[in-house]
């Protein structure tokens, strides 16, 4: 989950620097000092930041506290529509003051996970997963069609030069970047962050079609701009093709070298797939000794201590953020999922085709015996 974080939040980051960049080229500060620029630049750009981070968080927060005071387990429904508001409005919000929507949505969305998650009743959790796990995977795939698509769409003008010295600057960079603040981040984590997880980060953190939708919007001559979109093109292709594609064989190399020091095994299969099963390829359960969960499971019953935010959050925060429930609503809930269930067993075992290959599979046992 580190490196799709990482990764997500890479690109909300660019969408404000771009956005704070072509602000402070306007005609408008053409008058105004480098130094004055740069420090105007720089406030927008923070502002912007935790301002779009501050917007999503609260509504997070208050969804979190609406679910938590009023009980709608008997209608999913609601449940549900009430979710996809509360989703929407800091991007709205956001945008209306002329902040970062994607930058506001998507602490909206960290936030969410981590405690308005728990107040929704068991359907509507499927519901919600699936629904945006479908969507993301939707949105992602018209991306990669639109980059397809970019390749015959538009007039290139390749610069080897600069392709070049884009990709060992973009690599040099997310070096500097990845492993000092990774390290720095391990000074305050109970759940360290490994060489191996840093390495996996620094390699295929690198998403891309950001920046390419980011570039077509570059207002330059016309020479200027086929130059820096087919160079973000080449670099977008590259960073997919070849880092993507060599993520999988990175992570085995890595899991094979350093399994003889780990004190588990790893359980299941790595797997790149986000629909099957969302982050379970960047999960640090593959690469690190203990995850959150597993460290609050074992704090709750007594084994270990956390420390720092997750002590804070175990005792505090999440206990005024999130409804405990009582033995009958988890009784309820479980019930709730156990009829959807036996409906959808019903239905199935119903079907012609179920009970055509229920009388060959008898068939094939009489005739082995």
């Amino acid at each position: 989950m580190l490196v799709f974080g990482e990764s997500i939040l890479n690109d909300a980051v660019a969408i404000v620097l771009t956005t704070t960049i072509i602000e402070s080229g306007g005609p408008e500060m053409a008058d105004i000092g480098v130094l004055s620029q740069m420090m105007g630049g720089i406030t927008r750009f923070f502002g912007v930041f935790f301002g779009s981070a501050a917007i999503g968080t609260l509504v997070a927060m208050t969804s979190s506290l609406v679910l938590k005071h009023i009980d709608l387990y008997t209608n999913p429904s609601l449940e549900f529509a009430l979710m996809l508001c509360f989703i929407y409005t800091p991007y709205a919000l956001a945008e209306g003051v002329h902040l970062s929507g994607i930058m506001a949505i998507l602490f909206c969305g960290v936030v969410m996970s981590h405690y308005t998650h728990y107040n929704l009743s068991p359907v509507t959790q499927i519901t919600m997963q699936q629904t945006m796990r479908t969507l993301a995977f939707v949105c992602e795939t018209s991306i990669f069609i639109y980059l397809g698509l970019g390749i015959f769409s538009f007039p290139h003008r390749v610069e080897l030069s600069l392709v070049v010295w884009s990709l060992v600057l973009i690599l040099l960079g997310r070096a500097l970047n990845i492993f000092p603040l990774s390290l720095l981040c391990n000074k305050f984590r109970s759940h360290q962050i490994t060489k191996r997880m840093m390495v996996i980060m620094w390699f295929s953190g690198l998403r891309g079609a950001i920046a390419y939708a980011l570039s077509l919007h570059l207002e330059f001559d016309e020479e200027t701009r086929k130059v820096l979109v087919t160079t973000t093109l080449i670099v977008v292709l590259f960073t997919t093709i070849v880092l993507g594609g060599g993520t999988m064989p990175l992570m085995k190399y890595l899991e094979s070298k350093g399994s003889g020091r780990n004190r588990r095994r790893r359980k299941k299969d790595i797997t790149l797939s986000k629909t099957s099963e969302f982050g379970s390829a960047i999960d640090s359960e593959h690469l690190s000794e203990l995850t959150e969960e597993e460290l609050e499971q074992s704090f709750a019953e007594g084994r270990t201590h956390l420390q720092g935010f997750m002590y804070w959050d175990y005792k505090f925060l999440r206990p005024f953020f999130v409804r405990k429930f009582s033995q009958q609503e988890l009784k309820d809930g479980k019930s709730h999922v156990t009829k959807l269930t036996d409906k959808w067993f019903q239905d199935i075992q119903s079907s012609p085709l179920v009970s055509d290959l229920s009388d060959m599979d008898i068939d094939l046992n009489i005739d082995q015996d």
